[in-house]
């Protein structure tokens, strides 16, 4: 696979990461990923916005919209590939070790792949440790993803395949890569921002999606047995777009997909037929 790294497009076998690099060291850095349609990075414009909020909220500068949009297309261009995933990642760069960050420039890295399809539902459960949305990362889309990782793990051991975050209040929260919504009554029910999840630009298009087929929405407090008593319920995200949830806690929810949950997973495409840039 080809990679840009740092100003041009390489093998990625010639891409080297200092070991002194501060992402290694310490997580310090910001990334997106976005989904890839008919070789376009799907929704730019709003992805751009996200990555200059999280790395701002680092301390870290990005390059112009225009600079990475273009390193982008080169990528996508040198691995021939016109539908998959997307990362591009911003690191503090090398640093002396320990959390203080030195004065090298950030380490810019954008990698594409193919991508393997979601299954058709997913089987979730309740992670054991708290998101902390009073953190000075909340809400922000960094590399520190130990937590998750480790969510994932456990999930894996309870026989599910996605993890749900409570906050410290014990509220819902997210999941490890994505956001959460119910279902109840026909209204559409999700986090609100408050509770320290990241604001996902899918979770953005698919309440604006609410919006234009006329389905009442609630951004609120959600209590996490809400969850298992929703009518429907899916998960969202850049790869997942939206995505049934079938169990929560190794309760089976009574429909999957739900009407409103497959309303919105068409309206979905549909706007990717569209808008490559919504």
């Amino acid at each position: 696979m080809k990679v840009w790294w740092n100003g041009a497009v390489v093998d990625e076998t010639e891409a080297r990461i200092s070991p002194f690099d501060h992402g290694l060291l310490v997580g310090d850095g910001a990334f997106e990923t976005i989904r890839v349609y008919r070789s376009v990075p799907f929704a730019w414009r709003r992805h751009y916005q996200r990555l200059v909020g999280s790395a701002g909220g680092l301390g870290l500068s990005v390059p112009s919209s225009d600079a990475l949009r273009a390193a982008t297309d080169e990528v996508l261009e040198a691995n021939a590939l016109s539908e998959g995933r997307l990362r591009l990642t911003i690191t503090g760069g090398p640093a002396p070790l320990g959390s203080e960050r030195g004065d090298a420039p950030p380490t810019i890295v954008i990698a594409a792949t193919a991508m393997k399809p979601w299954p058709p539902s997913e089987a979730v459960v309740t992670a054991p440790w708290p998101r902390n949305e009073r953190g000075a990362t909340a809400g922000l889309k960094t590399i520190s993803y130990a937590e998750n990782v480790r969510a994932l793990a456990f999930a894996r051991d309870h026989d599910a395949s996605e993890a749900m975050f409570c906050n410290t209040q014990g509220a819902l929260c997210e999941a490890t890569g994505s956001n959460v919504f119910i279902v109840r009554g026909g209204r559409v029910i999700t986090p609100e921002a408050g509770s320290g999840c990241l604001l996902g630009v899918t979770r953005a298009l698919v309440l604006e999606l609410c919006a234009d087929e006329g389905l009442p929405v609630e951004e609120r407090v959600v209590a996490p047995d809400e969850l298992a008593a929703a009518d429907e319920a899916f998960l969202t995200s850049s790869t997942r777009e939206v995505q049934p949830i079938s169990q929560v806690d190794s309760r089976q929810l009574p429909q999957v997909p739900g009407p409103v949950t497959q309303r919105l997973a068409d309206a979905f495409r549909s706007l990717v037929e569209r808008d490559l840039d919504p």
